[in-house]
């Protein structure tokens, strides 16, 4: 293994701790209506649990509200249980050809735990980011006899600074988020 192969593994790991952190956003609600939303959502159908963009279509006819026309009219009472039952405060109305899911405003208390929630998933990918610049300068450490003391601080030091780069990128999505959330 060499230095461009131990930078490229923790590349892709830092670059899947932020895909991970964004997908983490993007299911948080804003106050506003995003298709995100609706994601992690799995309906019981077809006597299995399928993700709920494979059992309708999800969409945003206005900003405060989400639709989804379910392809099957017998799974529209499938999916509005599993709407609610996926605990995100949203109150599915069913009118027998499709669900609509209106978008509550956000209470002070309600933005103030989402931007907690927030927090918790950006130290989840700063922990991610550490953890493959831990792994990226143990791989350094095994190879430190075979190369000059120069070049081991120098990819020693490059490492530090691709970790610091990723950690003050998912401090700017967190800044960005907290500020969507606290948007009136």
């Amino acid at each position: 293994m060499d230095f461009n192969t131990i930078k490229t593994t923790m590349q892709l790991a830092v670059a899947k701790a932020q895909e991970s952190l964004r997908h983490d956003f993007a299911g948080l609600q804003t106050g506003r209506a995003t298709t995100a939303l609706l994601d992690g959502i799995f309906v019981d159908a077809y006597g299995s649990k399928v993700p709920l963009n494979q059992v309708g279509a999800v969409s945003v006819p206005e900003a405060r509200m989400l639709s989804v026309t379910v392809w099957d009219k017998s799974q529209l009472k499938a999916v509005e249980k599993a709407i609610v039952e996926a605990n995100l405060g949203l109150n599915p109305m069913n009118d027998g050809q499709m669900i609509r899911i209106p978008i509550p405003p956000l209470s002070e208390e309600r933005r103030n735990e989402i931007i907690r929630i927030a927090n918790r998933f950006t130290e989840d990918a700063r922990v991610s980011a550490r953890n493959a610049r831990r792994e990226a300068l143990d791989s350094l450490k095994a190879l430190k006899s075979s190369m000059p003391e120069d070049d081991f601080k120098r990819y020693e030091k490059e490492i530090q600074e691709l970790t610091d780069k990723a950690i003050e990128a998912m401090d700017a999505k967190l800044k960005e988020k907290e500020s969507e959330l606290r948007e009136v």
